[in-house]
């Protein structure tokens, strides 16, 4: 039973679906039953609590009147955190957002990713053209997810303790260790299969055909990136969020405010 309009932390006892390889994916679900879905899905290191409760997302999308559906990724919160860098290919991350809407019967749906989330977002809104219907599509890397973090440091950090020098991947360290119930190993793992599986880079002549609406922080160095990507999809357009890097954006209430006006077109 969905929660219909929840105090800001307030998150429900997940639901737990299980993914093609096994694995389990916890879901939350709050709002309307009859309201249209929007499924939220979060960035690496962070989880559904934390990219999107806390920050005020859920509450502000059932107070419009949206059945909110998110899930913590494999890897993450309340999911299962496999360490074997294979699990964590970007296709089986998309055939796992898929299998939560097959499995709630789920035939229309808004989008709304950030980073990762939304690398995934990509892929998922082209599998389902028919029944996503709008997509937010929030950081966006134009490469490969992740690609900017040492994974040899951060390695030798989880393994050895050894100090990291690389600023980017200080940055992705100290976002893990802020969030409760992180496990390093799998989230090195999932940098690892980003990388291994040779297909993460958004191909922008396969852009998502649907209304989309990229979102990336004016201090973001992703951002020209996330701009032609914009540019490169059919119905794309682009707004930039003030005064905002990758790792504090989602916080922001002018996000916000441009998501649930683009979702209420």
């Amino acid at each position: 039973m969905s929660t219909p309009f929840p105090a800001l932390t307030e998150v429900p006892d997940p639901r737990f679906v299980m993914v093609g390889d096994g694995y389990r994916v916890a879901t939350y679900e709050w709002g309307p039953e009859d309201g249209t879905t929007v499924l939220l899905v979060h960035g690496f290191a962070s989880n559904a609590r934390d990219n999107w409760v806390n920050t005020g997302w859920v509450r502000d999308l059932t107070r419009a009147g949206y059945r909110v559906l998110a899930i913590d990724q494999r890897g993450h919160g309340q999911s299962d955190k496999p360490h074997d860098a294979a699990a964590y290919e970007l296709r089986t991350l998309a055939t796992d957002v898929e299998a939560v809407l097959d499995t709630y019967l789920v035939d229309r749906a808004f989008y709304i990713g950030y980073s990762l989330g939304a690398r995934v977002g990509w892929e998922v809104a082209r599998d389902f053209e028919t029944r996503i219907e709008r997509v937010v599509l929030g950081g966006v890397p134009d490469g490969v997810p992740l690609g900017r973090l040492d994974l040899d440091q951060a390695r030798a950090y989880v393994e050895e303790g050894i100090a990291v020098t690389d600023a980017v991947t200080q940055n992705y360290i100290t976002l893990t260790e802020r969030v409760p119930g992180n496990d390093l190993g799998a989230l090195l793992a999932i940098a690892g299969g980003m990388r291994a599986s040779g297909t993460a880079d958004p191909d922008p002549t396969t852009a998502p055909p649907q209304p989309v609406l990229f979102a990336t922080g004016s201090k973001d160095g992703i951002i020209e990136g996330s701009k032609a990507l914009a540019a490169a999809a059919p119905r794309g357009r682009f707004v930039e969020i003030p005064d905002r890097h990758h790792f504090n954006a989602p916080g922001s209430r002018a996000f916000r405010e441009a998501a649930l006006e683009f979702l209420a077109e």
